[in-house]
């Protein structure tokens, strides 16, 4: 079932832990990929040093300021996308869900050939392709959005929308995957990190290892 607007029309904390469980779907003209959520991790705006919001609104955040029940999606270390869902913020501030990981469950030969940047398959699923667990296939944020197809031409897509190529379901309320909900500190953050913010069922292997942010180290130059 798609899930309402109104879903998202709260705190991002409290929307993140309730999307566990929830699909996450993306069609194009290559087919269909869901992912099972698995882990995720709120952000606020303004009162939250960690968000992409923190310094107000800009072109590259401006979904976030939006109606709730978008995608925002980032591209970072000029390599990777991310996506988040935009859920009710502050007055004149924001807040999302940053979809870190989850089970692929419909779609995995896609998946696969997208996380090997292949083409897509026609037949059996080739050797190289299928060296990857299927833990693997959405693990951490950005494999999440290459096993969709997920980039920034889907910035402010509406995900409450029947019909829309990306679209978030209501779960299934499969039982292997609804343990118990664990929380912890963010990762990858600079600031903040210690909030416990992010959310994940505890166990499942699908969910991201845990890596505390290490800021980086300018070389020395010598003369």
């Amino acid at each position: 079932m798609l899930i309402s607007r109104e879903f998202f029309a709260r705190p991002s904390v409290e929307v993140a832990p309730d999307l566990l469980g929830c699909v996450l779907e993306h069609e194009t003209a290559d087919g269909l990929v869901a992912v099972e959520l698995t882990e995720v991790e709120a952000y606020a705006g303004r009162s939250d040093p960690a968000s992409h919001a923190y310094r107000g609104k800009t072109k590259r955040n401006a979904v976030m300021f939006g109606p709730p029940g978008h995608a925002y999606v980032y591209f970072t270390y000029g390599m990777h996308f991310c996506v988040n869902m935009v859920c009710l913020g502050e007055q004149g501030s924001a807040s999302a869900v940053l979809l870190r990981a989850g089970a692929i469950i419909a779609g995995e030969d896609l998946a696969r050939a997208r996380r090997t940047r292949g083409p897509v398959p026609e037949g059996p699923v080739s050797e190289g392709r299928a060296r990857i667990a299927p833990r693997d296939l959405a693990r951490g944020p950005a494999r999440l959005c290459q096993a969709l197809g997920i980039d920034r031409a889907l910035d402010g897509a509406d995900v409450c929308v029947a019909g829309a190529p990306l679209r978030m379901l209501s779960g299934a309320g499969n039982p292997a995957r609804s343990g118990k909900i664990a929380t912890g500190p963010r990762v990858g953050v600079s600031s903040a990190a210690e909030i416990p913010w992010r959310f994940w069922y505890e166990g499942d292997p699908t969910v991201s290892p845990y890596r505390a942010h290490v800021p980086r180290q300018r070389k020395l130059v010598t003369p």
